[in-house]
């Protein structure tokens, strides 16, 4: 076979994980917080401001940058028909940032192909390719930087894509730091105009922050923090942050205080990281980046209790890239480092996540779509006002203005959290009398003053329940459904006076 054709293996690759992957577009399984980048993107198109409810502006979503990508999508495509290329284009985004990181760390064109296939198949990267959120685009830009900017050299690219970046996630300032220091460390010297892309790249996303919203950081951020936060001790922090380690550190999450399956691939991740460094070779400039930014993104989200699965997508593959490059450069008994591999860690993961996107999809899109998608049937008039929690499907789907409970896509309520964390929902209800509430609760129980408040007047319109979902004509599809049911029972009431 000619050199030529070898150089290909890995843009075959590429081709062959993209299409392998969008048989997952198949389990529908899209994640809330992409609905509400979504409908702030068409909020853009139907009213020309950046926010949720009409005219008003907000924060909505944690990206500034992939909300104007959704919004291109929508512009060309429809409303109706955006999401399947939007989400192709994050896969095909995500699969050759891949390519560009297995040119970073590997020389063998057949051993780059085969890493980003089995990179891409790992639970966090089909996550990332298909569930909606903006990672795929972030991933395509940060190893874009890595290679084009560091490993190339181009100078423009160490400028442009830092702003990108920060504009994608306000959170990279972590990536870029850690990339900072390792490169300085590395060379003993500063690339200025890295740290003009850096700073350029703060000012303009706190710029456009400050002059569009009002704020210096996205709503999303200061309503998770006034509603989530709480005052532990020192044990209690560690103690908290040891039982989410387990969980959100590897890719498997189990039910327990203890991960062996997380704690055993960390182990290994850390050998396999001393094992390469060790070999002084010139790609031990890009593994220090990865691997300190990978442990430090962890530690930092960790101990702020960040506990969204999607904060440690990146991480938990970056931090697994020591591993591959070990197995696949082994000299001897490669075959069988890499079928062991294969079989008792790729291939379970892969059923893992497929077992769970079947199950969560059919919770999603089966299930918490048709509430959105019954009050849209019912309700015409698109400005009346829904509180519920979460803010995705069902608002998207419904198209009502919408309070959320923790304030990501409305103000309002993070008044009412200031004033009285406690009885904020209430108040809220109280206050801002919306024509709809969903509950996870029955409101009637109870026999204090706001149960009657509710009975008097809200009436209940309809009952949703997950395990009117759990059936298929597919005997597989329903086994699937029972053993790993996702959503969560709701109560829809409508304001009677």
């Amino acid at each position: 076979m000619s050199e030529t054709q070898n150089r290909k293996f890995p843009i075959y690759a590429v081709i062959f994980t993209v299409t392998f992957k969008l048989l997952f577009l198949l389990t529908h399984y899209i994640q809330e917080d992409a609905f509400i980048t979504w409908r702030v993107a068409q909020n853009l198109l139907d009213y020309g401001v950046i926010g949720f409810n009409g005219d008003t502006k907000i924060s909505a979503s944690t990206t500034h940058l992939y909300v104007f990508v959704s919004y291109i999508f929508n512009v060309i495509f429809g409303k109706e028909n955006f999401i399947e290329p939007l989400l192709i284009f994050n896969s095909v985004l995500f699969t050759i940032g891949t390519l560009f990181l297995s040119h970073l760390v590997l020389k063998n064109p057949l051993h780059k192909a085969i890493f980003i296939f089995l990179i891409g198949i790992l639970p966090p990267a089909i996550k990332i390719s298909i569930l909606g959120m903006e990672y795929g685009l972030l991933f395509f830009l940060e190893m874009s930087l890595l290679y084009y900017g560091f490993y190339k050299g181009r100078r423009w690219v160490l400028t442009l894509l830092p702003v990108l970046i920060m504009l994608t996630r306000i959170d990279t300032v972590i990536f870029l730091g850690i990339v900072f220091l390792v490169d300085t460390f590395w060379n003993r010297k500063i690339r200025w105009n890295y740290v003009f892309g850096g700073v350029w790249g703060i000012l303009l996303t706190v710029a456009f922050n400050w002059f569009y919203f009002g704020e210096f950081v996205n709503n999303t951020i200061t309503a998770k923090k006034l509603l989530y936060e709480q005052h532990f001790t020192f044990q209690q922090n560690i103690n908290y942050f040891l039982i989410s380690l387990g969980n959100f550190w590897g890719m498997l999450k189990v039910p327990g205080n203890f991960n062996p399956v997380t704690i055993i691939v960390l182990i290994f991740e850390l050998l396999c990281f001393i094992y390469l460094i060790r070999q002084r070779q010139q790609r031990n400039y890009f593994l220090w980046m990865i691997f300190i930014f990978g442990w430090a993104k962890q530690i930092i989200f960790l101990s702020q209790k960040s506990l969204f699965d999607w904060y440690y997508w990146v991480p938990q593959l970056l931090l697994f890239v020591p591993v591959l490059i070990f197995v696949l450069e082994q000299k001897e008994r490669r075959n069988v480092w890499l079928s062991l591999l294969v079989v008792f860690y790729i291939l379970p993961m892969l059923a893992f996540q497929t077992v769970h996107s079947i199950a969560t999809g059919n919770g999603e899109w089966n299930y918490r779509r048709t509430i959105g998608t019954f009050l849209n049937t019912y309700e015409k008039d698109k400005n009346q006002w829904i509180l519920l929690e979460p803010a995705g499907y069902i608002p998207y789907f419904s198209g009502l203005k919408t309070i959320d409970e923790v304030g990501l896509v409305d103000k309002g309520i993070q008044k009412e959290i200031k004033k009285d964390k406690v009885n904020y929902w209430i108040n809220t209800v109280k206050a801002r009398k919306p024509k709809y509430l969903l509950s996870y609760k029955n409101l009637y129980n109870g026999n204090d003053a706001n149960a009657l408040y509710y009975q008097t007047h809200y009436k209940l319109l309809k009952e949703f329940r997950v395990k009117d979902h759990l059936k298929s004509d597919n005997r597989i599809l329903e086994k699937i459904y029972k053993l790993k049911p996702s959503g969560t029972d709701y109560n829809l009431y409508i304001r009677i006076d």
